[in-house]
């Protein structure tokens, strides 16, 4: 009886590790969590599998291990790959592969390893969306009117979705949806499988960089209109707006129940994400197009003042800021205690994220607009100067 119980209480315990496991990565996935855990997990294939990494679009890669404050200041070009012209969207990388796609409209999927074209995908216009990539499957926008499903390893594409004005929005896709504004001035829900429309909704202005952040059913994402919209994802009712004093092209990041959005006004905001209501905003002397990074209660961004700061998430206050040399309107990324980002003084910075210390930086041959993807000990972004960095530490 005894060893009969025993044996339950293992088979028991076992069965609740393994939903605690599944419940914690779905979440993730889905965007309701922003952090798992200490950064100082043990992982391996890890993919940055969308614009800011996760669904909620906070910027940050929990699992980084190879990259430190201690290690950064050691990395060395490990490839790059030229196109024909320059780059402003971000990479995403998955499965061996980094998708990004150039000004000359063409959409790139090149080995991580070597940086060699394992394929491309030429469209009839701008390819400045970053890509998301679900199921085997790759998004993103153009500004030839279309968004994009293509095969994720082959580049044969699986569907196009039509809208009345370019996608400039990067995708974001969570449970079978893809999300995205176009300057149509309309926010479209397609259905990731059939390129089919679920619902739009219009708002009064173009939503021209922004991407929406999806948490809990409900889509972020902001408006040349100068509001930030809230969605509900099912249906496209709007659940509540704000309205700033400019336009915004900043993508929200939505944490621990607040939703962070920089406006052209030069404010960083923290919103309420049920409600709208304004918590506290930051002035800077400049517009904010940078799209904030949250880690550990602090919320971080660039701004045309040349400066990057980082702010008390909670509060507002001001931590720290690192003066550039011209204008910043990379997003920055986060792994491990390195904080990345790229500025139109053409230089690439990986900085302390805790002070604010410049740890490394990269000179490229021109402006980096482009946000950094850092997993598995390689840092890639990618620079106007038409070419695709990575970096990689000695001997990796």
């Amino acid at each position: 009886m005894l060893r009969n119980t025993k044996a339950a209480l293992i088979s028991l315990t076992r069965v609740g590790y393994v939903l605690c496991v599944v419940a914690l990565l779905t979440a993730f996935c889905s965007g309701q969590t922003n952090e798992i855990g200490p950064d100082h997990q043990p992982s391996t294939n890890v993919n940055w599998l969308q614009y800011r990494f996760a669904a909620n679009h906070n910027g940050v890669n929990p699992f980084e291990t190879v990259l430190s404050p201690s290690t950064v200041g050691d990395l060395i070009l490990k490839w790059t790959f030229t196109a024909n012209a320059g780059f402003y969207g971000s990479p995403t990388v998955a499965n061996g592969l980094v998708y990004v796609g150039s000004d000359d409209f063409t959409f790139y999927a090149l080995n991580a390893t070597t940086g060699g074209k394992v394929w491309s995908f030429t469209t009839g216009g701008f390819a400045r969306s970053s890509a998301a990539v679900v199921g085997g499957a790759i998004y993103f926008g153009s500004d030839d009117l279309n968004l994009y499903a293509l095969n994720a390893t082959t580049g044969a594409k699986i569907w196009s979705f039509a809208a009345g004005d370019g996608f400039y929005s990067s995708p974001t896709v969570v449970n079978g949806i893809v999300y995205a504004g176009s300057e149509d001035n309309r926010v479209y829900a397609v259905n990731a499988a059939t390129g089919k429309m679920v619902w739009s909704f219009a708002t009064n202005g173009a939503i021209k960089y922004s991407s929406p952040a999806v948490v809990n059913g409900v889509v972020y994402i902001g408006s040349w209109d100068h509001t930030i919209y809230a969605l509900n994802a099912a249906t496209g009712a709007k659940v509540w707006s704000f309205k700033t004093g400019s336009t915004i092209e900043s993508s929200p990041a939505v944490v621990n129940g607040v939703v962070y959005v920089g406006s052209r006004d030069g404010n960083l905001y923290a919103l309420n994400a049920a409600t709208g209501a304004k918590v506290w905003s930051f002035k800077t002397q400049k517009d904010i197009l940078s799209s904030p990074a949250v880690r550990n209660g602090v919320v971080y961004f660039g701004s045309d003042d040349f400066n990057l700061y980082a702010l008390n998430a909670r509060t507002g206050a001001k931590l720290w800021s690192f003066a550039t040399g011209d204008v910043v309107h990379s997003s920055p990324a986060i792994a491990n205690g390195v904080l990345y980002f790229g500025s139109f003084d053409n230089k690439l910075y990986a900085l302390d994220a805790n002070t604010g210390a410049n740890l490394w930086s990269y000179t490229t041959g021109k402006h980096i607009l482009s946000s950094t993807a850092v997993i598995n000990g390689v840092v890639y972004t990618a620079s106007e100067d038409f070419d695709v960095y990575t970096f990689a530490l000695p001997g990796s």
